[in-house]
């Protein structure tokens, strides 16, 4: 990024904004911001999140208006755009995979509380625990299994989806400012092994998507390798794979998919690419 790597490390060496994401079911943008107003606390919508407010300030979230109803949940903006992207509509099969801690397991179903079903899968057990405390917080219902995304004849019923988010794991490098410990613990030979993983992930889920359905590709990274390059090798290997355009004001348009990159006081590092599946 020879023209923005200035500003992405200002951005990680930043405290980072404490970000809201208001339950359209329960709530509205403008109505909770005007709780907030009245309670004192001092707030402004996100620019590219409908659901999105920004904190100028930090408190003790439990202490939130109707934090402790679901009215509101702590996600940063650049992840609130998923559920969005998938274009959801009622009666569909939605598979989370990756899903933990479940903030957008529980946006997805905010969104369109008329699915189906989603299916929200992770690798452990106790990973799970994060996504059952959010889902009963905010009064919702998802089937959830602990399982490897790549082993599909452990978990898969054989019902194709059609819609699916692959929040895939990755090197963070979007989110330094909440991890700081990856400037330590991340190293450049974990890039390929992730990249391997990502390509397996997508390889292994792809059967369970319908013709005419969607896969959404996301990491919290900024590198190529496990982004655009990936979803690269992803379509040269997948005859019936084509890629959907992300329009948009947030990001940077990459080869594939669309890439944001960590702002002072906005969004985290996020990459997001949308895949059609083709007859």
């Amino acid at each position: 990024w020879p023209e923005h790597w200035e500003s992405m490390c200002q951005a990680n060496n930043e405290h980072p904004p404490l970000i809201l994401r208001v339950n359209q079911q329960r709530s509205g943008r403008d109505i909770y911001l005007q709780q907030l107003l009245s309670a004192g606390i001092a707030a402004e919508p996100c620019e590219y999140s409908i659901d999105g407010i920004r904190l100028l300030g930090a408190l003790d979230v439990p202490s939130l208006p109707g934090f402790a109803d679901g009215q509101v949940s702590v996600q940063d903006e650049a992840a609130q755009l998923a559920a969005g992207l998938l274009e959801l509509q009622p009666g569909q099969r939605v598979l989370d995979a990756c899903c933990a801690p479940g903030g957008k397991t529980c946006h997805l179903l905010e969104q369109q509380p008329e699915l189906a079903v989603v299916v929200a899968l992770d690798l452990e057990e106790k990973r799970l625990q994060r996504v059952r405390d959010n889902l009963q917080r905010l009064h919702l219902s998802a089937q959830l299994i602990a399982a490897d995304g790549r082993a599909t004849e452990q978990w898969w019923d054989g019902q194709l989806f059609q819609r699916i988010l692959l929040d895939a794991p990755c090197s963070a490098t979007g989110v330094i400012r909440r991890h700081p410990d990856i400037k330590i613990t991340r190293q450049a030979d974990d890039i390929a092994a992730l990249a391997q993983l990502q390509g397996e992930l997508l390889d292994a889920l792809w059967p369970t998507l319908e013709v005419g359905g969607i896969l959404l590709y996301a990491t919290c990274s900024v590198l190529p390798d496990e982004n655009s390059d990936n979803i690269d090798r992803f379509l040269q290997r997948t005859p019936d794979a084509r890629e959907l355009s992300i329009c948009g004001p947030f990001g940077l348009e990459q080869p594939h998919g669309r890439q944001l990159l960590p702002q002072v006081n906005g969004h985290d590092g996020f990459y997001y690419a949308k895949l059609l599946k083709v007859a």
